[in-house]
């Protein structure tokens, strides 16, 4: 009897671990850059901007199969200086004939920049439903750390990419496989 609680106890442990986990995981990453996770915090006192450094930031966009949108970046690039606020916005369109939602999700390479990319704002893991042809400019704002040229494997790096992804949605977390609204763009570049 003491063995059939010992292994339930274990499996509805386990059980609990697994959903524990990816939580668990995110705030680990989001805590540490890891795997190109960008950070998230507060600006840096305008003083902390490094005028002599700087870092260019592409930007990738993509849509998910599924989702009939357009998305891109006001600029397929900038040039940061280290520890200066930077404001860019995103343009995001439903193409399709039905109203539709999305969500977008995020990384940072070289995956070790992650933890020098900081976040102030982003639009990213927030639901957007647009209308059919409605468009909608969205903003991230952010920094490259300082810091980033006293790690001897990111000092020599001078570019970075951010790439977004937009998928369809569903409850705030991205859906992927077959959508009623399956027309897919995928597309890149200007709307």
């Amino acid at each position: 009897m003491r063995t059939a609680f010992a292994c339930g106890g274990l499996a509805v442990g386990m059980v609990g671990l697994a959903f524990a986990s990816v939580p668990l995981y995110d705030a680990f990453c989001k805590a540490t850059g890891y795997d190109g996770t960008p950070r998230q915090g507060p600006a840096l006192a305008a003083s902390a901007a490094r005028s002599d450094d700087s870092m260019v930031v592409h930007f990738d966009t993509n849509v998910a199969p599924g989702l009939s949108w357009k998305f891109a970046p006001e600029a397929n690039r900038v040039e940061a200086k280290l520890g200066e606020t930077k404001t860019v916005f995103f343009r995001v369109q439903n193409t399709g004939t039905k109203p539709s939602t999305g969500v977008a999700t995020f990384n940072v390479q070289p995956g070790l920049m992650g933890g020098y990319f900081v976040k102030i704002a982003c639009f990213c893991f927030n639901e957007q439903t647009l209308q059919p042809g409605e468009t909608l400019d969205v903003p991230v704002v952010f920094y490259v750390d300082p810091a980033v040229r006293d790690d001897s494997n990111t000092a020599h790096l001078s570019e970075m990419t951010l790439s977004y992804t937009y998928f369809a949605a569903k409850n705030g977390q991205p859906v992927t496989g077959p959508v009623a609204n399956s027309a897919s763009s995928g597309t890149k570049g200007d709307l």
